[in-house]
């Protein structure tokens, strides 16, 4: 069964301030985007440019199922799309270990689960972005952890950080 992860309900309408959030209220509902209120971001978009971009929910608002099964596959929280650019972003708010990987895991499998559905080539730009609000500030991955999720991926680079700078 095919999936259109691009048109669907979950796309909000585009959005070109300067700066607004992805929120994430943990309790079963969609990511959303917000500028009024920033104490609710998990992640910030810093978009200096006013550049026109989607923001798309797909964990809790586009549902897969695992072949065969009424298991729901794991996905992250949405994605942005602009110009050439398809950035998927994993929300979290935890202290805990490990945090990291849960995230990297959910973001690969979004990114077979888009693969699997539509062709990724006309975008120039993928990145994959794992924020945390209790750890906003950048967090180093090492080069060869960088290389593998870039391959295994087809071509998305990894950025964990709170912040996602629009260009």
């Amino acid at each position: 069964m095919s999936v259109n992860f691009f048109e669907t309900a979950c796309k909000e309408s585009s959005r070109n301030e300067k700066q607004f959030g992805i929120c994430d209220d943990q309790n079963g509902t969609k990511a959303y985007t917000d500028s009024s209120n920033n104490t609710k971001w998990i992640a910030k978009i810093t978009n200096d440019n006013e550049i026109d971009i989607s923001f798309t929910a797909i964990d809790n608002c586009i549902i897969v199922y695992k072949e065969g099964t009424k298991e729901k596959e794991s996905s992250c929280d949405g994605m942005l799309t602009f110009a050439e650019s398809l950035y998927l972003v994993e929300l979290k708010k935890q202290g805990t270990q490990g945090w990291i990987s849960d995230a990297k895991g959910q973001l690969e499998n979004t990114i077979k689960l888009i693969s699997k559905n539509h062709n990724l080539s006309t975008f120039r730009y993928k990145k994959a972005f794992a924020c945390n609000k209790k750890h906003p500030s950048f967090t180093v991955i090492d080069t060869a952890e960088r290389k593998s999720f870039f391959e295994r991926t087809n071509g998305f680079r990894i950025d964990v950080q709170a912040e996602i700078k629009i260009k």
